[in-house]
Formats: structure tokens, sequence, C-alpha cells
């Protein structure tokens, strides 16, 4: 993979989690040629690399389009990333170290100044909350892990839906990672799993809501 490519592959994904770009807007290689500032060869070298994390689609007459994540979709999402990270979680607690674990507090603490803000402030919110499960996730000392969890954390619909969180909702994810420091503090691997698990099918519960039901929750349409 060339460094243009890479370049390309850095910008184009930045773009598509920005909130620039809409769900099944069509973009076309010299659009993201102009945005890169490459040539089209990387960018189609990009492309298929952002595929493959399902952050762009093709349709059947190969035209590009950013994803749309249904709620069945962002289900899935979770579901897969709840057995990944409790699982991260789980080996973490036997191999944090005292300065992972002082980070974590410090990005803690970050996380609450955001939110307390007279506006919170949301974009800062999930800084913070993106690095602090990287340091869980580097802990657990498990690349193809990591490798896995790369493609569902930062899922487009997470960043947007994110964004229709409640000053409680995002309170109560602070409040959750004081007792997944906890856990880990004491070196309980059983109890950090069980926090992860129920943080994150806190957040499924909250993402899910903005994006409406799951398709076999609708009504069948009448004969």
């Amino acid at each position: 993979m060339s460094r243009a490519s890479d370049r390309a592959y850095a910008k184009i994904r930045a773009h598509l989690l920005s909130g620039e770009v809409q769900p099944n807007e069509q973009l076309t290689e010299d659009q993201l040629a102009q945005i890169t500032g490459v040539s089209r060869t990387p960018v189609r070298e990009a492309v298929r690399r952002l595929e493959d994390e399902l952050l762009l689609v093709r349709s059947d007459t190969k035209r590009l389009f950013v994803a749309d994540w249904s709620r069945d979709d962002v289900e899935e999402m979770f579901t897969l990333r709840q057995m990944l990270e409790c699982h991260a979680a789980e080996r973490a607690a036997e191999r944090l170290t005292r300065a992972q674990i002082a980070r974590l507090e410090s990005l803690n603490r970050t996380l609450k100044d955001a939110i307390e803000k007279p506006v919170p402030d949301v974009a800062s919110f999930l800084d913070a909350n993106r690095a602090f499960h990287e340091v869980i996730v580097d802990a657990a000392k498990s690349p193809r892990l990591g490798q896995l969890l790369a493609k569902l954390i930062e899922a487009p619909v997470v960043l947007r839906t994110a964004r229709t969180y409640s000053l409680e909702n995002l309170r109560q994810s602070a409040r959750d990672h004081d007792e997944l420091i906890a856990a880990f503090a004491a070196r309980d691997a059983d109890w950090a799993r069980a926090v992860m698990g129920s943080h994150l099918r806190r957040a499924f519960h909250t993402f899910s809501k903005a994006v409406g039901p799951a398709a076999n929750d609708r009504d069948e349409p009448e004969a």
C-alpha cells in the first residue's frame, strides 16, 4: 500500500466520519481525489479499504455511496462489539499497568469536563471515550482483537447518533467508566466483563432509539 493511498484513506475516512456527508449520498472518485489531493489510483485503493470497513458501498451499477446503517445493522454491530470488548475488558483487568489505570482516570475526567460545560461538548466526549476504550484494548494485548474492534467502534451511525445523547446519558457513560476503573483496580476480570457488557447494551438501546425500530418490529403491511 502506497503512502499516497494511506493519505487518501485517512482523509476520506475522516470525511465520512465528520458528519459532512449523509447516508446514501453518492460520491465519485473525482470528488474524493479533490478532497484528498491525490490521483485517482491511490483513491481507488483507499476506497477498496473503506468498502471492506463497510463505510462505503457500491450499487449494482458500480456507483459509490456513503453506507447507511439500519437499526438491525446497529444491533448486529453492538452485539459483535459487546462480545469483543467484554473479552478485552476481561483480559485487560489482569494486564493493565498502574500508568494505564491512571490514564483511564485522566480520560474519564476529561470526558466529565466535556459534558458538564453549559453546552455539552459532544465532540470532546467522543474523543475521550474513544481513547478510553483504546487503552483497554491495548492493555488486552491481542492485536487481532484490536483489528476487529477498529472496524466496529467508529461506525458512522455511532458518531451521528451520539449527538442525540441526553445529559443523563452522557453522565451515565461516565459512571460506567468509573465502575470499570474500579474493577480494573481490583483486578477483577468477571466484574470488568459484566460492567463492559451493561455499558455497551445501555449504549445500544440509546442509539437504537435514534434510528427507529428493527425490521421485524415494524407493522406488517396490510394485504
